[in-house]
């Protein structure tokens, strides 16, 4: 590779450092995220009317979307571990109803991640979920139900594989 594009192909990556890093200050100006929080990578999307709160020493892999609609609330504990492509979501379409209609029934929810939480790879977290501290849910899981505290759950739609030893 010649001397110009290599220097074209680092000017374009330093823009692109920029450009992301202006977004996640952004981000830390309409959201509550701690000073410790970490953009664990590029690609990372929080949006929506809603609140976004994110405690200390917590991570996010990137590619995860945080949505939290208007009246809505995305609460992540402190110490949490999240993972790359996350999905999480306050608002989503109520799976009942008939597809075919123009005005789709929603459903909404607060998502509440305790502390001490470790969410795998390409989990999805749907409305109205709790999940308890000191939880780890494994890659790929889809999350439909709470999860209690000191719980180790996976799968589509995530169930139960373990509790964990309280030490």
């Amino acid at each position: 590779m010649n001397v110009f594009k290599k220097y074209i192909i680092r000017v374009f990556n330093r823009l692109q450092n920029l450009s992301q890093q202006q977004k996640y200050l952004e981000f830390r100006s309409k959201y509550t995220i701690h000073k410790t929080f970490k953009f664990n990578g590029t690609g990372i999307e929080m949006y929506g009317n809603g609140e976004i709160t994110i405690g200390k020493n917590t991570y996010i892999g990137q590619f995860t979307f945080l949505q939290s609609s208007k009246n809505q609330k995305i609460s992540i504990g402190e110490n949490c571990a999240i993972s790359h492509n996350v999905k999480i979501y306050t608002n989503s379409y109520d799976s009942n109803p008939n597809f075919n209609v123009i005005n789709k029934k929603t459903h909404q929810g607060n998502v509440i991640i305790g502390d001490g939480v470790w969410i795998g790879v390409n989990v999805v977290i749907i409305p109205g979920i709790t999940i308890g501290n000191n939880v780890i849910i494994g890659a790929n899981s889809v999350v439909t139900k709470d999860v209690n505290k000191n719980t180790i759950v996976g799968g589509v739609p995530a169930k139960i594989i373990r509790i964990k030893d309280d030490k």
